[in-house]
């Protein structure tokens, strides 16, 4: 029998979980506080599901220093789900504004307000989507199928700078943003990290600050609580809860408060439906669900639980230090990985360019992507406990997930087999 203390596991998600959490999991599926039923058996509505709810909350906040007028909100989409609800949620926003204006200036000639609107979404909707990866590009594809391809501006589509393919980050120079003085964009989205592709931004774009900064969505799925997050440079951070945070079933959503009403309007449905743009599920729709503190629908309480006590476990394990305690790891894990591969370059090629390293995902070949040398480096792996090494089935290759529960140790022994490997070949 293979123990867990065992193996460590560096797949891309879901991901693996601090044993610690997974063994309390365990008690508290078959008799939560002591009430004699489960935690997946207790009404989300009760007064426990509801401390869970605040509990989790305020370990994120903690963690991120998540500014007051910052807004928490648990979905069940995934991060796929936040290609859609983005689109669906500021579009409606930036579409009532256009109408509002415009009301202003024609009164209540709806029949005239209507069709100025429709020149002004014709010739004014944009989206804008920096592409550096397999999600981002798989983003740009969900809005352009919600709003229409006219509507989608590929700002960067990293592919074209570097033959064809995902693996490099272009200068900022090179992007082509929407003009700010023509109005801008509704919004600005990036995938902060490329699961895939092993592309990771370094940093925010300065391009995209300033006093008259575009609203900017960041997909954070595979890179949440690894790293210090200015909050209060994004409107929107969504991500599934699969890679760092905890088990599938949740998504989590950080914005900004004053996309929702009353600070925000939102467009009805009627208007959209005029428009010909996409009405929103109810489940995606973020008034809805921040209106009823994410129990709107029946909510996985055992998903938020978990995540709640992988947070709470960072928080007392950093103390003061928060989020830089758990990047000062990730870094150092990524650090030993990456230099063990560029010391042998006759054997291992680092995919992604080196300004745009991914320290969750690090995405490497064997000897050129040679497929029967790399099916024999991923079966010396297994052998020594390393498991969930295959890269993604559309690029294949090797992928080492750096999450946050891939101990220290994990890393080490991973380097020490990269050597061993590279030596013998």
């Amino acid at each position: 029998m293979v123990n867990r203390s065992d193996v460590h596991y560096f797949g891309a998600g879901p991901a693996p979980l601090p044993t610690t959490v997974l063994e309390q999991a365990s008690q508290v599926l078959l008799n939560y506080n002591n009430k004699g039923i489960g935690l997946c058996e207790i009404s989300h509505r009760s007064p426990e599901a509801n401390e869970i709810l605040a509990n989790t909350k305020q370990s994120l906040a903690t963690l991120l220093d998540i500014p007051d007028d910052y807004d928490i909100l648990f979905m069940q989409s995934g991060g796929t789900g936040g290609f859609s609800s983005t689109v669906y949620n500021l579009v409606s926003i930036w579409v009532e504004k256009k109408r509002a204006k415009i009301a202003e200036e024609v009164g209540d000639d709806k029949e005239e307000v209507l069709k100025r609107l429709r020149k002004v979404v014709d010739e004014e909707l944009k989206l804008d989507y920096l592409v550096t990866g397999s999600w981002s590009l798989k983003a740009s594809q969900e809005a352009a199928r919600l709003v229409g391809a006219k509507h989608v501006n590929v700002a960067v589509d990293a592919r074209k700078s570097n033959d064809g393919k995902f693996g490099s980050i272009p200068p900022e120079s090179e992007w082509s943003l929407t003009p700010r003085k023509a109005g801008g964009p509704a919004f600005v989205y990036f995938c902060d990290n490329e699961t895939v592709d092993g592309v990771e931004f370094p940093s925010f774009p300065a391009s995209l600050e300033g006093d008259d900064a575009p609203l900017v969505i960041a997909d954070m799925s595979s890179n949440f609580i690894s790293r210090k997050v200015d909050v209060s440079k994004y409107a929107v951070i969504f991500g599934g809860a699969q890679k760092n945070i905890g088990n599938t079933g949740i998504a989590i959503v950080i914005l900004r408060k004053s996309l929702l009403p009353p600070t925000s309007a939102y467009a009805s449905a009627e208007t959209l439906r005029a428009l010909n743009l996409p009405v929103g599920p109810i489940v995606l729709d973020y008034p809805t669900v921040a209106k009823n503190n994410s129990l709107y629908n029946t909510l996985p309480i055992f998903d938020v639980w978990v995540a709640g006590q992988v947070m709470a476990g960072l928080v007392t394990t950093y103390g003061t230090k928060k989020i830089g305690g758990q990047e000062d790891v990730s870094n150092e894990k990524s650090r030993l990985i990456y230099e063990t591969l560029d010391k042998y370059p006759d054997v291992y090629r680092v995919v992604p360019s080196k300004a745009a390293r991914s320290r969750m995902n690090i995405c490497f070949r064997v000897h050129g992507g040679d497929a029967d040398k790399e099916k024999a480096f991923l079966a010396g792996a297994e052998k020594k406990g390393l498991l969930g090494l295959k890269g993604h089935r559309s690029v294949g290759g090797i992928r080492a997930s750096n999450y946050n529960a891939v101990s220290t140790d994990g890393a080490k022994l991973l380097v020490t087999y990269l050597d061993e490997y590279a030596k013998s070949a």
